[in-house]
């Protein structure tokens, strides 16, 4: 039967093992998503009218939410949630960040509209929309769904669309998941490693 350690080589062999540990945890702290979903690309129109390929905001970090500017409440708490961590970021590192607001009502959210809409959320936030074939290539691609509401006796009618935001690195590709559950700091955490990572 081997002899045991030494007592004072004990507490050595524990930090060893309480680090070992801790190396299987997360690198980060929303949900990673890298090689599950493919890199950012569309063709969409702009907040001025023009046509805009996903090209464009390469070379930042671009997150990309989906939503409709009459939306009661999901869409206006996630941009201004996510234009708050843009005003927190170091003043150096905000114009590498670009929020990408994509509504799927086009019928509704023509350019000067979703200009009028963004900019109240600040310089940060772009908004795009596009064709429905546009659209639908663009939600098939990140596996989400929008639909439409019966309309109200004014016309109006309600608008489904997920909630969560994917976050894209300086090359274009997807590498995070931001949930509505996922803590403010977290978030943070996240986004400024991703704005440190090299393009």
């Amino acid at each position: 039967m081997p002899p045991a350690p030494p007592r004072c080589c004990t507490p050595l062999i524990l930090l060893a093992l309480l680090v070992m540990a801790g190396c299987g945890e997360p690198e980060w702290r929303t949900k990673d998503i890298a090689s599950l979903m493919p890199p950012l690309a569309f063709t969409l129109v702009d907040e001025r009218g023009e046509t805009v390929e996903a090209d464009r905001y390469r070379g930042g970090v671009a997150l990309l939410f989906f939503g409709y500017t009459h939306c009661p409440d999901v869409c206006p708490i996630t941009l201004a949630r996510l234009a708050g961590q843009v005003r927190d970021l170091p003043p150096e590192a905000r114009d590498d960040m670009q929020i990408l607001f994509v509504s799927v009502d086009p019928a509704r959210d023509d350019p000067e509209r979703l200009a009028a809409y963004t900019e109240a959320f600040g310089s940060a936030i772009v908004g795009l929309t596009g064709s429905r074939a546009q659209l639908d290539a663009l939600t098939k691609r990140y596996r989400v769904t929008y639909g439409y509401g019966e309309k109200d006796a004014a016309g109006g009618y309600a608008v489904s669309h997920p909630s969560g935001v994917f976050a894209f690195d300086r090359a274009g590709d997807a590498r995070l998941l931001i949930r509505d559950g996922d803590d403010p700091e977290a978030v943070r955490h996240d986004l400024r490693r991703l704005l440190a990572e090299e393009g």
